[in-house]
């Protein structure tokens, strides 16, 4: 499995393509890597780990909703979610597209370590915020953000930190490293766990 695999922390207001008719920022500014592209996409206003490979084989694997290849996301969130919110979010919930598969899904004592965004989150004195950590099997558009507002907690930051076995773990927004050969085992073994 000789494919060129890139781990890239995408920045907030970074779009996931390598050209943008509206001159917004894209990959291009960050990479200039030949041939590959990414699997899976981010939104604008997400930020962290995004996978580019020149390999469709595996793309196919790491973002076809049928292999349920888990991604983790840390979503800064309004308000401090209860039990029965967090427990909603484990079991799935109804989105106007269906139900959610079961999430793992966990409250963090504090929040994680990650850098400032370069546009701060708007900050509300009577509202409390607090950082849980999804994990989720599947890709829908803005899913993370449409479930969290769903149990009545609205995502204000939201860092994808892992796909499989693979995390921004070492990089810093805008910074990419190519896996290497043990990384892109490890990712292969997970992407082709479930058939």
């Amino acid at each position: 499995m000789d494919a060129k695999i890139i781990r890239f922390w995408k920045p907030y207001g970074v779009l996931t393509k390598f050209t943008d008719a509206e001159g917004r920022p894209t990959l291009a500014d960050y990479l200039s890597i030949p041939n590959i592209y990414a699997a899976g996409r981010l939104d604008m206003d997400s930020e962290g780990l995004l996978l580019l490979t020149d390999s469709a084989r595996l793309s196919t694997r790491l973002t076809d909703p049928k292999f349920e290849h888990p991604r983790i996301y840390l979503a800064q969130v309004e308000g401090i979610p209860d039990e029965n919110a967090l427990q909603k979010l484990r079991e799935g919930v109804i989105l106007n597209d269906g139900r959610t598969r079961p999430a793992k899904v966990e409250l963090l004592p504090s929040p994680p370590d990650l850098p400032e965004r370069p546009v701060p989150i708007r900050y509300r004195k009577n509202v409390p915020d607090s950082w849980i950590r999804l994990t989720i099997t599947e890709g829908r558009n803005r899913q993370v953000r449409r479930m969290t507002a769903h149990v009545g907690y609205p995502t204000l930051r939201l860092v994808r930190w892992a796909i499989g076995p693979i995390t921004l773990d070492g990089l810093q927004p805008g910074q990419w490293a190519q896996l290497n050969a043990k990384d892109a085992d490890s990712l292969w073994r997970s992407a082709m766990r479930k058939s």
